[in-house]
């Protein structure tokens, strides 16, 4: 079992690398080589570089990703496909993808899409607030006690 980071706009990589170490459990960062820092290397955190290109940090974190690996990421798109490979996907707000809900989403984020392709204003993502992070914090800590628990009986 291994965290897997959309990293390139992630808010909660700290949070994620602080509690996944509680639990020795390996997180890998992938990102654009666009947000390369040599700074941001450090032990027990894998950073995987790919291009530039749209959806090709997607594309590796589904090659890199396994079933019962976590998944961090707020593109639906990628929700979806993980949930399919059996990955447990949560989003930086605080709240686990679910088969049962992802399709609505994207219905939703194509919507959204198609009206600002024609002219249209919509709405943003509102701003990351601290309950937002702790709601975060909890339920990584809920699912990697859960799963680290399980995987060692």
């Amino acid at each position: 079992m291994k965290i897997l980071v959309d990293a390139d706009a992630c808010p909660v990589k700290e949070i994620t690398i602080k509690t996944a170490k509680k639990f020795s459990v390996p997180v890998t960062l992938v990102k654009s080589f666009s947000h390369f820092s040599p700074r941001d290397e450090q032990s027990g955190v894998k950073s995987v570089y790919v291009d530039t290109g749209a959806d090709s940090v997607d594309y590796r974190i589904m090659q890199l990703a396994n079933k019962k690996d976590i998944i961090i990421t707020q593109d639906y798109g990628l929700a979806s496909l993980a949930l399919g490979k059996g990955c447990i996907v949560l989003h930086h707000k605080g709240f686990p993808y679910r088969t049962s809900t992802i399709d609505e989403m994207l219905v939703m984020r194509h919507a959204n899409a198609k009206a600002r392709r024609s002219g249209k204003r919509t709405k943003g993502p509102k701003p990351l607030t601290d309950e937002d992070k702790e709601k975060y914090q909890d339920l990584l800590n809920t699912v990697l006690s859960e799963h680290t628990s399980s995987s060692s009986s």
